[in-house]
């Protein structure tokens, strides 16, 4: 079988790596088998198996899935671009420009 094509930088493949790496420390610690882990997330061993290795084939909604496994550290998942610095930056130069406020329809 062809194996899947992704458009993935460098920087990201690391990302998901020790994304993955993160992911399999915290069920070691919790003394979680990879069955039990697996089984909660309703997912396969295989699966779980490339959440770990930071495969970028996997669902993002499997990543959701393993965390919630974790002891609902699916959580965390609200944090990201919690702190959208760049973008509060472009969002400030776009209101720097003189516009009017819209008019109001009473």
């Amino acid at each position: 079988m062809k194996k899947a094509a992704y458009n993935i930088v460098p920087g990201t493949e690391d990302i998901l790596k020790t994304m993955g790496e993160q992911i399999k420390l915290a069920r070691l610690r919790r003394d979680l088998s990879v069955e039990l882990v697996a089984e909660r997330a309703g997912i396969s061993r295989s699966s779980l198996w490339k959440v770990e290795n930071g495969n970028p084939a996997v669902a993002m909604g499997i990543y959701a899935a393993v965390l919630h496994a974790l002891n609902n550290m699916d959580r965390d998942l609200l944090l990201i671009a919690q702190d959208d610095e760049m973008g509060r930056k472009l969002q400030d130069l776009n209101l720097m420009t003189r516009k009017r406020a819209t008019r109001r329809k009473d």
